[in-house]
């Protein structure tokens, strides 16, 4: 599975230079895009799915729900900001193109934006999306492909100013679902080529601009 793996800059060459000949199955954005970019690459290469989390400087997303092709939010119809068609993996394992895809959006907070939580209160996010994780692992004995997330791990590729500090809560959620990719972005590289890390065996890339990644799923993992 080749992925195009997006997040907080926008690509101009991508406008003209992508279509359905790229070979490329799937589209993941860390945040921080806007969403008609989104729909444009989803389109361009061929209507692939996009799966994305959202950023600090993103819309709120939260509360909105799908019934019977219509979004509700408060149990009114609304129309949703999301980009159309797109898996908001925030707080979510989904299975896409034969990946399982864990997702954490947001940022530490740094003001009254939306998509921004405390240590503490993406620690508690956190610990839900484990349980997601860990009650699929059961059922079918698979775990988690890719971790997607906007902002990276605390002190694995953040920085020390206020709003570009990682989670703390991404270690503990690696070391219990061991996934093969931490994928993030949030932290600009400003020209410079971040380099990759490691925590375990997971591969942690800053994703900011475009990337294209081959992914091997796991039918089965122990």
């Amino acid at each position: 599975m080749r992925a195009l793996v997006v997040a907080d800059e926008v690509d101009e060459r991508l406008w003209a230079g992508i279509g359905p000949g790229c070979d490329v199955g799937l589209v993941l954005a860390a945040g921080d895009l806007p969403f008609d970019y989104l729909e444009f690459l989803t389109d361009a290469l061929g209507g692939v799915p996009c799966v994305f989390v959202p950023g600090n400087h993103d819309p709120d997303l939260s509360g909105f729900t799908r019934h019977g092709g219509l979004f509700l939010r408060a149990g009114f119809p609304q129309a949703w900001p999301g980009p159309a068609g797109g898996i908001n993996a925030d707080g979510r394992v989904v299975d896409v193109c034969g990946l399982r895809i864990a997702g954490l959006g947001g940022s530490v907070r740094y003001n009254d934006g939306p998509n921004q939580w405390t240590q503490a209160q993406q620690a508690r996010r956190a610990r839900g999306l484990v349980r997601q994780a860990a009650r699929r692992r059961r059922r079918d004995g698979r775990g988690v492909d890719v971790l997607l997330t906007h902002a990276p791990p605390r002190g694995v590729g953040d920085r020390e100013d206020p709003p570009h500090r990682g989670f703390d809560c991404l270690h503990p959620v690696v070391e219990r679902m061991r996934p093969d990719w931490l994928l993030h972005g949030h932290i600009h590289p400003y020209g410079e080529h971040p380099r990759e890390h490691r925590m375990g065996e997971t591969r942690v890339r800053n994703v900011v601009g475009k990337h294209l990644i081959e992914f091997t799923p796991h039918e089965v993992r122990t």
